[in-house]
């Protein structure tokens, strides 16, 4: 065992040859098992420690974390607690196929068992399980630096950096992300193990990893996976003989991608298929380019609160889109950089004024540094436009500034790199010839920083605040810079691991339970302890619904105005809501209802032609009969249309519950179709003129799968309506069950949301499904009593060719090259 932590790897492995950032130089203490245990201790005490901040103060991670991912993970608890699987969210934007979606957490293990055990679990126990998905990868950088016979004070470091720093704090809301984040190292790890020992065991892991990583299909897994393949390739062509080093491990690379591939095929193409028909197929370079990060934004790497960002008074003067004049969409979050003074320090001095940054053993996460931090200023350098147009996927995110998390990783392995060399070599001395212009270097990097932040705190007023917080870091700068000075060699252990332990303290002083991810319990009340009048107005609207449907009726719901946690409130209580808070909405349902992003301020709801108001002819069809508000209808704003006829049934303080006028029945069968273009209606100011109780528009895609006449040859030939009913006798997840009983053959409608992957069977008899009234399903039924199912089966063989074949097709018609800058 010695022998082979000596080596970094197994036996027989030379410590020439230890991976991305290797020592060059034999450690001069390989790690025992003490020293592995003990760092796993600090490293484990550190995020207890971290993790405790928020419930010792009341607190909860907020936004995103509470308005989206929480009901998420909420609403896939219930489905597995009632023996389904949530491919189909019924209870969001009319219909939403939570398969296809990447924030539905369906395809994430670790959720997916979360949610199994325990299906409603509590803001607190949901933000304590995402905070542990950091705590594989702060495992991995411990089992990192064995590897390369670092110092384990140094993986400790690196391991708190990774937990804490940047982004990893300041993000703590984009629940996905995070998830992504926290397998990274993991994957490097087994990535390196797996090509150092041409093992399949480790290949096979390092695929499984890797694609949990992958599978929230985020910027994130996209950039951190390029980064993986950067250590291939890095070993690769750092290996003595190259075509040899690749043509021995060409099996093991082959496993891993064949193993991969297949894992993330599935969910991949699900969300390729969800994209085409989304809001968000792809990002025009403009959009992209306004989630650039500010370079500016380089200040709060060095000084964390010069911006204010911190502040719980909310007043941050920082680049944002504020003071940037509409030029960014990023924010106080996205632009944080803190992870720690010790190693800004590090790199600044022992790193780029020392030189140690040209050192071979760290390489890599320097390129990596470098390149992360190119690609996150987007716009702001040359690169980004070429990048965007010619590296396949780019085009998908619209924030370069995600790669603040690759960045943040980059960090933690240089500042565990300097601790180490710290220890081993003390602290570098100045250097002979053109080396003596780096300290100058470092220092004008410094200055050029604090210029722009002092620019941006005089702008607005805040001035003394940055001072302030500049004098803080470099007190804190200064204290560090001493200890390591006066250290003697034999002491030097001892004075970095203080200064490590100083540096978790001043992460969790600073980055845990702030205001960048920290707001009270009590703001998310919907998902624990409503308030009376809140609770009250619930009850009446549950108990209208619930009278409704045991006549077997469906009426849908739209909940607008009554803040964040609301928004997705509704997969938790059971409610179809017509509309929701999801970036991700089906394209068309967006043109024709206009429900927009979020459904927090009614000053952003839309009403599009075909949507002109509640009493419109789509409203009816969605059967739109409940409307929840946050004020009275008189207080709406101007633009919105007027609820004439809507009865008031509960009224009190910050909610509003209004019935709208009848609506059409959610099935009914149609003996006349009026075939349509659909492109071409959702252009339009109004539905075309059709007698809905006999009638049905169909799109005229659909057109050659129908086999009865229905008018459609001779539109002016006399149809009678059909003599019959149709009922709904089971509504679930991802099935519907009718049972219809007509005199002659028809057509049924569900106005449910058409999209791939629904099947239509007729006692048991698939029939292709139609795309009826513009924006749902329907399926020819002949004359008789049949039981009809719609069945939503995403994962079949047929839907996932189809959506193969569409993306085929797809990358043909691709726009070109951005051409305007």
């Amino acid at each position: 065992m010695m022998q082979e932590h000596a080596a970094g790897g197994p036996a027989g492995h030379s410590s020439a040859r230890r991976g991305p950032g290797r020592a060059a130089t034999p450690p001069a203490r390989p790690w025992t098992g003490r020293d592995f245990w003990l760092a796993l201790a600090a490293v484990m005490l550190f995020w207890a420690a971290a993790a405790s901040v928020w419930p010792l103060a009341g607190a909860v991670v907020p936004w995103d974390s509470k308005n989206h991912f929480y009901p998420m993970l909420r609403y896939l608890g219930a489905a597995l607690a009632n023996g389904e699987l949530p491919l189909w969210n019924p209870y969001h934007f009319g219909g939403h196929p939570s398969v296809a979606d990447p924030q539905s957490l369906l395809f994430t293990p670790t959720m997916l068992l979360f949610a199994w055990a325990d299906p409603s679990p509590s803001m607190e126990l949901f933000d304590a399980v995402v905070f542990a998905h950091l705590v594989p990868g702060a495992v991995a950088f411990l089992l990192l630096f064995r590897r390369r016979g670092w110092h384990p004070a140094a993986a400790v470091a690196a391991a708190m950096v990774f937990v804490l720093g940047g982004s990893a704090s300041a993000r703590l809301q984009h629940t996905g992300m995070i998830i992504s984040y926290g397998f990274v190292p993991l994957a490097w790890w087994l990535l390196e193990e797996a090509l150092a020992r041409r093992s399949y065991a480790f290949a096979l892991a390092f695929a499984l990893v890797a694609a949990v990583m992958t599978v929230g299909r985020d910027q994130v897994a996209f950039l951190c996976g390029v980064s993986l393949i950067g250590v291939a390739a890095y070993e690769t062509l750092t290996a003595g003989r190259p075509l040899a080093y690749l043509r021995a491990r060409l099996g093991v690379l082959a496993a891993m991608a064949l193993v991969g591939g297949a894992l993330l095929a599935v969910p991949s193409l699900l969300t390729m298929q969800f994209l085409m028909t989304s809001t968000r197929p792809s990002f025009g370079y403009g959009a992209a380019a306004m989630g650039s990060l500010p370079p500016a934004s380089f200040a709060t790497a060095l000084f964390a609160d010069v911006f204010g960002s911190l502040r719980w008074t909310y007043d941050y003067w920082g680049p944002d889109w504020t003071s940037l004049d509409g030029n960014t969409w990023t924010d106080r979050a996205i632009n944080y950089l803190f992870a720690g003074t010790l190693p800004v320090l590090l790199i600044l001095w022992h790193g780029v004024a020392g030189g140690r940054l040209a050192a071979r053993e760290i390489r890599y996460p320097v390129v990596v540094l470098g390149a992360a931090t190119l690609y996150a200023l987007g716009r702001y350098t040359p690169l980004f436009a070429p990048v965007f147009d010619h590296v396949p996927g780019v085009d998908l995110y619209r924030r370069p500034a995600d790669a603040t998390f690759v960045i943040n990783i980059a960090l933690a392995l240089i500042a565990g790199y300097l601790v180490h060399a710290y220890i081993r070599d003390g602290a570098p001395r100045l250097a002979a010839g053109w080396r003596r212009a780096l300290p100058v270097l470092a220092l004008g990097a410094v200055a050029l920083i604090l210029a722009g932040a002092y620019a941006f705190s005089a702008k607005a007023g805040h001035l003394p605040d940055a001072a302030r917080d500049v004098l803080i870091g470099t007190a804190i700068a200064l204290a560090s810079a001493v200890a390591m000075l006066r250290a003697s060699p034999r002491r030097r252990a001892l004075a970095a691991a203080c200064l490590v332990a100083a540096t978790g303290a001043e992460l969790i002083w600073r980055n845990a339970g702030s205001s960048l991810n920290a707001e009270p319990a009590s703001r998310y009340a919907v998902f624990q302890r409503l308030p009376p009048e809140q609770l009250q107005g619930l009850g009446v609207l549950k108990a209208e619904l619930d009278a409704r449907h045991q006549k077997g009726e469906h009426p849908r719901v739209e909940i607008l105005g009554l803040g964040g946690a609301w928004q997705n409130a509704s997969m938790v209580f059971g409610l179809e809501d017509t509309i929701g808070y999801n970036p991700l909405r089906l394209a068309d349902y967006e043109r024709a209802v206009g429900p927009g992003e979020n459904a927090a301020d009614p000053n952003l709801r839309q009403f599009p032609g075909l949507f002109r108001g509640y009493r419109s002819r789509l409203a009816s069809l969605l059967g739109l009969e409940y409307l929840v508000l946050d004020r009275p209808a008189e207080r709406l704003p101007r633009h919105f249309p007027q609820l004439t006829g809507a009865r008031l049934l509960y009224g009190s303080g910050q909610m509003w519950i209004y019935r709208l006028d009848p609506a059409r029945p959610r099935a009914y069968l149609a003996t006349r179709l009026v075939p349509v273009d659909s492109e071409s209606v959702l252009s339009q100011d109004e539905l075309p003129e059709f007698e809905a109780s006999e009638t049905a528009l169909v799109d005229q895609e659909s057109v050659p799968k129908i086999k009865g006449a229905y008018g459609l040859k001779d539109p002016s030939a006399p149809v009678e309506a059909a003599r019959g009913q149709a009922s709904i006798l089971a509504y679930r997840r991802n099935v519907v069950t009718l049972e219809v009983d007509t005199d002659r053959d028809s057509v049924l409608v569900l106005h449910d949301v058409y999209y791939p992957g629904w099947e239509a069977r007729v006692d048991g008899v698939r029939h292709p499904i139609l795309r009826t009234n513009l924006l749902f399903r329907g399926v020819e039924v002949p004359a008789g009593k049949h039981v009809v199912e719609f069945r939503f089966r995403p994962l079949s063989v047929g839907n996932l060719m189809a959506a193969a074949s569409e993306l085929l097709a797809g990358d043909g018609d691709e726009a070109g090259a951005t051409t305007v800058r």
